[in-house]
């Protein structure tokens, strides 16, 4: 049974269609790639997934609850976390204090905000820290961090509400391709060992084709395709628009062996 289940969705911001009609599913322990060429809608389907955006038509189910039109908070009580292109860290505060803070909302303890509160969920913020790889960097300031290390802390960040689905927004985007193999590759770890979905969107043909299990491709607000990584590199539609679509990209990402490399 799918975890996630999409239909219909439409969105348009005046007479621009920005999204039309996609529909899809994603199961749990499913790390899946929504891809497409600039502007083919990637964000905006993103967006009404978690709340930040009502659809104008379509619904969004999770495990046949319907969370369409739902509020981001809302969308994230009920099971789904989310990062984003750029990281939204607090700089000035500690790794532990910055994945603390969404627990202390996670289990409802925001009224407990006083001076306790650098105790609360500690340990469990550790934990999520060293799945992550950085727990030894746990007392730095968020504001001292190499970039590919803040990537990490959103996405202990992002599993702090112990999300079923978790919405990847360009997750190595700015990273150098040393530290975006590693993150997916954690990605993956995450979603076999937790049992969750993960839907992500990212331009680095080489990150998707080297992790998705499953791949969906947008263009012009529709979804033009849906398959595994090997079928859509040998899907001829999806070759021209990618080589026509000014991106700069040779091929659709190299041909992985085990281990992503």
């Amino acid at each position: 049974m799918a975890l996630l289940r999409v239909e219909g969705l439409r969105k348009a911001f005046g007479g621009v269609v920005a999204v039309d009609g996609v529909g899809f599913q994603v199961s749990r322990g499913e790390l899946v790639a929504l891809i497409g060429p600039n502007g083919a809608g990637k964000t905006t389907c993103f967006n009404m997934l978690n709340g930040q955006l009502r659809p104008d038509r379509g619904r969004v189910f999770l495990e046949d609850e319907e969370i369409t039109g739902l509020s981001p908070r809302q969308v994230w009580r009920k099971g789904v976390g989310r990062t984003f292109q750029i990281t939204a860290t607090f700089p000035s505060m500690t790794v532990v204090e910055n994945v603390q803070m969404p627990l202390i909302s996670h289990h409802r303890e925001v009224y407990r905000f006083t001076g306790r509160a650098v105790r609360l969920h500690r340990d469990e913020a550790m934990e999520l820290l060293d799945l992550v790889g950085m727990a030894d960097q746990a007392e730095r300031p968020c504001g001292v961090l190499a970039y590919g290390d803040l990537k990490r802390v959103e996405l202990a960040v992002a599993l702090a509400n112990r999300p079923a689905l978790l919405l990847m927004d360009e997750p190595t985007a700015g990273m150098a391709p040393g530290e975006r193999v590693a993150l997916m590759g954690l990605t993956a770890e995450i979603v076999k060992s937790r049992n969750i979905a993960v839907l992500f969107t990212e331009h680095d043909m080489d990150v998707v084709f080297c992790n998705a299990d499953r791949i969906l491709v947008l263009n012009r607000g529709r979804l033009v395709a849906e398959g595994s990584p090997e079928a859509i590199r040998e899907n001829t539609h999806v070759k021209e628009i990618y080589l026509g679509a000014g991106d700069g990209l040779r091929d659709l990402g190299r041909v992985c062996h085990p281990g992503g490399t």
